[in-house]
């Protein structure tokens, strides 16, 4: 029997899973001051990767509208 393979993971989901473990080192606290800086710096990095992943996917969205009775999509537009 031929075994499934694991859905790869986006870039979104791993670095968010990145920042969750980086977020759970530092708040158990027993790092050294230079590896919990190490991890700060990595961590912000990564939370601006996602914040543009989420932004990009945003701009992406299309939203359901109801018009006339009849639902119709459209692009999204942030403006709305």
């Amino acid at each position: 029997m031929a075994r499934q393979a694991k859905p790869k993971l986006s870039d979104f989901e791993k670095s968010l899973n990145e920042l969750e473990k980086i977020v759970e080192r530092m708040e158990h606290g027993d790092q050294s001051l230079e590896a919990s800086l190490k991890d700060f710096e990595r961590g912000m990095t990564l939370s601006r990767a996602c914040r543009a992943s989420l932004e990009d996917a945003e701009q992406r969205i299309e939203k359901l509208v109801e018009k006339e009775g009849a639902l119709v999509v459209e692009a999204f537009d942030p403006e709305d």
